[in-house]
């Protein structure tokens, strides 16, 4: 089997933000994701020591960091900030680190938390870990299609 068609066995997402960065891993068995807890951030910077340890716990194969696009595709200011981000977890942990399109995923989040746990569930934190799931398990059904 060639590199560029064998399956990550395991993912890490993140939804990145300015105050706080989502956290997912997943699995490509059953292309699903699960949220873990969210990365606080100050000004978009991460406690790296935090990051390198969920990478070190997790070992992914690949991490997958959500593009912030408007609704049109275009960029939007904080596009270039989550590449950096993604560029920042391939430099400094030398994992691969694929984009992935997050349009819509955190309104898809709220959504999906809101039914499950009402109003009251619906922390910051929680949003950014349940989209950074939601853009794992869209980045796996375009990995298999």
């Amino acid at each position: 089997m060639t590199e560029a068609l064998k399956s990550p066995a395991t993912l890490l997402g993140f939804d990145y933000g300015t105050k706080s960065i989502g956290v997912a891993t997943g699995q490509m068995i059953t292309a699903t994701a699960q949220p873990l807890a969210a990365i606080k951030a100050n000004d978009g910077i991460p406690n790296w020591n935090i990051v390198e340890q969920v990478i070190r716990d997790w070992m992914p194969d690949l991490i997958v960091v959500g593009l912030p696009l408007n609704m049109d595709g275009s960029e939007q200011p904080i596009t270039q900030r989550a590449k950096k981000f993604a560029n920042r977890l391939n430099g400094r942990f030398g994992v691969k680190v694929a984009l992935q399109d997050e349009r819509l995923t955190t309104a898809s989040a709220k959504e999906f938390i809101f039914t499950h746990g009402g109003y009251k569930a619906l922390e910051k934190g929680k949003i950014d870990s349940v989209s950074a799931a939601l853009i794992l398990e869209s980045w796996m059904e375009n990995f298999y299609q």
